[in-house]
Order: structure tokens, then sequence, then C-alpha cells
């Protein structure tokens, strides 16, 4: 089986995805961790993030991982622990024009897939369901209020020593969500087949426990 999980940034697809992932027994997949590797990539070697040619010669000798850790997963670059480098606002504020590049997601698409190919698999993202994984027999869309989703990343900024404003995030968020949604491979899209949720109001457990019966009803 393959579960497909998409929606705008902060909208807790991630952090789900994973908790969904272990109480199935899947394979999780971060496929938004792929995008902001390849963008750690292109800012160590001084490479435009809008350098296409660059950043994909670069990817083609690059090794991207994942990691368990008691703290949830880290991820490696070549080898380098870059688990908190992706999360710095100089990557986040550039990895739309990264994921923007055509070669890049025709990439890391083809990595998702492989990855998914070897077994029962969860994977979040913006396109999982309408691109990577359309033949996934669930599929769901993840919504929030950019106010809402502000505050999320806020907290997880802060414990991890990450101090922006709130009300900087809150726009961060914004034109993140314009710039996905209007970009011309691949955009952040609802598929028309996805179940989609508001978890502006839900607990983590509870947006859990409802994929989880949407699971369990198409196995």
């Amino acid at each position: 089986m393959q579960i497909a999980i998409d929606g705008p940034a902060s909208s807790g697809k991630s952090t789900v995805a994973k908790i969904v992932a272990t109480k199935l027994g899947f394979v999780y997949v971060d496929t938004g961790a792929m995008y902001r590797a390849s963008t750690v990539l292109a800012q160590k070697l001084g490479l435009d993030f809008g350098d296409e040619a660059g950043i994909l010669a670069a990817l083609k000798h690059a090794d991207i991982q994942f990691k368990p850790d008691q703290a949830g997963q880290k991820v490696f670059l070549n080898g380098e622990d870059i688990t908190l480098a992706i999360r710095t606002p100089a990557i986040t504020n550039n990895v739309s024009q990264v994921s923007a590049l055509a070669g890049v997601r025709t990439e890391m698409v083809a990595r998702q897939r492989q990855l998914a190919d070897q077994g029962q698999v969860v994977m979040d993202g913006r396109d999982i369901g309408t691109t990577v994984l359309p033949t996934a027999e669930v599929k769901i869309f993840m919504v929030a209020s950019a106010q809402e989703r502000a505050k999320r990343r806020y907290a997880e900024n802060t414990a991890k020593g990450i101090m922006t404003p709130l009300a900087t995030l809150q726009a961060e968020i914004e034109l993140r969500d314009q710039k996905d949604s209007t970009r011309a491979i691949s955009p952040l899209k609802k598929a028309a087949d996805a179940i989609e949720i508001d978890t502006t109001q839900l607990t983590i457990d509870e947006v859990v426990d409802t994929i989880l019966a949407i699971v369990k009803k198409n196995m």
C-alpha cells in the first residue's frame, strides 16, 4: 500500500506521516527534506538557487539518506548530518526556487519512486498524490490556516534555537504557499481523489486517528 499525504508548508504533514508510518509499520519518506537537502547542497557549493544545470550536476553525485533517531529522523547529505541545516531560514526561504526547477524535480521524483517501490510507504510532500504516486491507494490533503501554521513553525523553531518573529514566519508561509501553488511544474494541488483534512483545530492524535481510519477502509 502507498499512502500519499500532501499539503502546504507547516500543515503538519511530516509529523503526522511519521506517526502513521510507525503505527502501520510502513517506511516513511520525507520528500520535502529531499528538496531542502538539494538546497543545502547548492548553498554549500555557492551555486545560485536558480542554477538548474549546476544543481542537477551536483545532485548526480550526491547521496541523500534518512536515518532513524530517538528524536525522530536525521537527514544526511554525502554523510554529513544536515538535519538542523535544512530548517534554517536561508534554506526555508529558498527551497521553493530549487524545488521548482524541472531537472531537480525529475531527479527527486525518480528517487522517491524508487523508495516507494521497496515496500509499504507513507510519503508526504506537495505533489505526491498528483505526480509522484498518482495511483496511491490512500491520498490525504492536509490544510490549516496560515496563522495556525505560523504558530506551529514558531514553536518548532524555538525548540531548535531558531528565533524568527511570528509575523515574519506567517509572511514567509503565505509567500511559500503562493510560490508552491503557482509554479509551472507539479504545483501544490489537491488530487481529485484525495480526502481533505483541515487540521487547524485538530490535535496531532486526532489527525492520525482520522487517517488510520481511512487507511483501514482501504486495506
